[in-house]
């Protein structure tokens, strides 16, 4: 009887041991990851995805990639883009890529194209570009010649047609933030999505300055940079012609998706499923 008894502690207490061997174990290596996860040192580590809104729109237009990135497990941030000027823009953006260890991938809307084309510059932790509805300048391009640059655009009826001029405190003469016509902004920014949400959207939208559209680019990121495009095929912002020739120029893998301006609304999976596929590649 005694024999069992000290057989059964034995067995206890081996059970015990390896249990907490294996513990350690675990321990130490999730300790290693994490650390180089922090240093950017291991080549495995998924890279954090950034998301830059453009104009007319801000950060909770990615809600729904969002969504869909977490599930996956990525770290996703979507800073506000201030929409104030084009380098201003791009320099804010680019200092905050820099607050982050180990690869990127950056992720631009629409104006918010332009900025990470200027953004990521230099920064060799971005790793793959994505244009989601999204101007790609070449150096010297302005982001409103761009699009008046094949014709379809509905933003290229006229300024005083589209816009509505606001003037802000510290204004160079002659400029202003330029919100959208509600009108405009419902058939031609946000055409095919429900009339309801069209009205929100028009109602939330985040103005840009109008001097931030019409300056010049600097050298573009997506030289070095790999490119992947989204381009929404009844876009009547940016239309398909402009999205696919700049797409093109910049030897993006393209993605075409059946979807106004905003794709990253009205098609999320697709535009998620694009972010992964370049977030894969720099592995």
């Amino acid at each position: 009887m005694q024999r069992r008894v000290e057989r059964r502690v034995t067995h206890l207490w081996l059970t015990i041991g390896l249990a907490l061997i294996a513990v350690l174990a675990i321990t130490l290596t999730t300790s290693q990851s994490r650390a180089r996860a922090r240093t950017g040192t291991t080549t495995s580590a998924r890279p954090t995805v950034v998301l830059v809104n453009g104009a007319w729109a801000n950060s909770a237009s990615w809600s729904g990639v969002i969504l869909r990135l977490q599930s996956e497990g990525y770290a996703v941030d979507a800073p506000p883009n201030p929409l104030q000027s084009l380098k201003g823009d791009a320099a804010t953006i680019a200092g905050f890529l820099k607050t982050i260890n180990g690869p990127i991938v950056l992720v631009g809307h629409s104006y918010g194209g332009a900025v990470i084309t200027n953004a990521a510059k230099g920064n060799p932790n971005v790793k793959a570009l994505v244009y989601i509805d999204a101007f790609a300048p070449a150096k010297g391009e302005s982001v409103l010649a761009l699009d008046s640059s094949k014709p379809g655009s509905a933003l290229g009826a006229g300024p005083t047609k589209v816009f509505t001029f606001v003037p802000f405190p510290g204004a160079k003469k002659g400029d202003a933030e330029l919100y959208v016509k509600p009108s405009v902004f419902e058939q031609a920014f946000a055409n095919g999505l429900p009339a309801t949400q069209r009205a929100v959207l028009a109602a939330t939208q985040a103005p840009v300055v109008y001097s931030a559209i019409t300056a010049r680019s600097g050298t573009p990121a997506w030289k070095t940079i790999p490119s992947w495009y989204v381009l929404g095929t009844i876009d009547k912002a940016i239309p398909p012609a402009i999205q696919l020739f700049m797409a093109q120029r910049i030897h993006a893998h393209i993605t075409r998706v059946r979807a106004g301006h905003l794709s990253m609304i009205a098609s999320p999976r697709v535009v998620a499923n694009v972010i992964t596929a370049a977030a894969k590649a720099t592995r």
